[in-house]
Parts: C-alpha cells; structure tokens; sequence
C-alpha cells in the first residue's frame, strides 16, 4: 500500500459547503445533475444519475459527459486543501472508457496523487453501479486570486 501524500491544509468547511444541499449549484454541474456525497482530505465522491437526455442514439452515455464528471471532479477535489480566492484551472487529463453506462448512477472517486502550492494531480475511478466505466488522471494548476482591476 503507497502511503498517502502529505497535502496542505484541509478546510473543513469547504468540504460542508460542498455536501450541503442547500448551496446552489449552476452551470454544467447543475445540467449533469452532479451531487458532492463525500469529501474528505484528498478525497471525494461525486454521484451522477444517468438521465435519458446525456444519452447517444445508441443508448450510451456520452464520452464526453464522462470526461465533464471527471474534470469536474479533477478540480473539486483540491478546494479544501486551497486557500480562500485560489483556484484549479485544469491543464490536462486523459480519460479511459472502459464499459458502456446505460442507466443507473455513475460515480466518480477523486484521489490527490500529488498536491504541491502551484500544481496538482488526481486519479478518477468512475463506477456505473459499482461497475469500473472509466479511469482517468489529469493536472491542475493552482491558480492565484487575481489582483482587483485599478479604477480608470
């Protein structure tokens, strides 16, 4: 067993504001649907019904909406250990489909592999009903808060 990474810092709240309900979601996580049921130090869980619309002609989910859960996930997984006004800005992942999703839930596990101040990188396990659909490891770059715009 590979011992864990030591990573910075983890931000309780960050991660209760991810499992909270009441916090709104918008945007392309909203439209997918993606619901936080996990987050702990360097890692999370991100849940996904699989609705009819994301579906092929051919009854399959989409690769692509596959590879958004993963990106989305990529990213997610660092905010606890950022600190306020940072943020991930993917740089690249590579995605591995590994079986047709039909129905049922999609699930994504975001691990840190690494995490120093300016980079990261993540492993994503994505299971349709706790069967293995995908894998993938990507980069993201921590990103600092940008300086506010002098007034003209």
């Amino acid at each position: 067993m590979v011992p864990p990474p030591r990573l910075p810092p983890f931000d309780q709240e960050v991660a209760r504001r991810f499992l909270d309900p009441s916090v709104p979601t918008s945007g392309l996580p909203e439209f997918l649907g993606l619901r936080t049921v996990l987050v702990e130090p360097g890692r999370i869980c991100i849940e996904m019904p699989v609705d009819p619309k994301l579906l092929t002609r051919f009854g399959n989910m989409h690769g692509g909406v596959l590879s958004a859960l993963c990106d989305h996930a990529l990213g997610l997984v660092c905010y606890p250990h950022m600190q306020a006004g940072q943020w991930a800005a993917t740089t690249e992942f590579k995605v591995n489909l590994l079986a047709p999703v039909t129905s049922g839930t999609v699930t994504a596990e975001a691990q840190l592999i690494a995490m120093t101040r300016s980079t990261a990188v993540v492993r994503i396990d994505v299971t349709n009903d706790g069967r293995p659909c995908a894998a993938a490891q990507g980069t993201v770059l921590i990103m600092q808060p940008r300086p506010p715009k002098a007034a003209t």
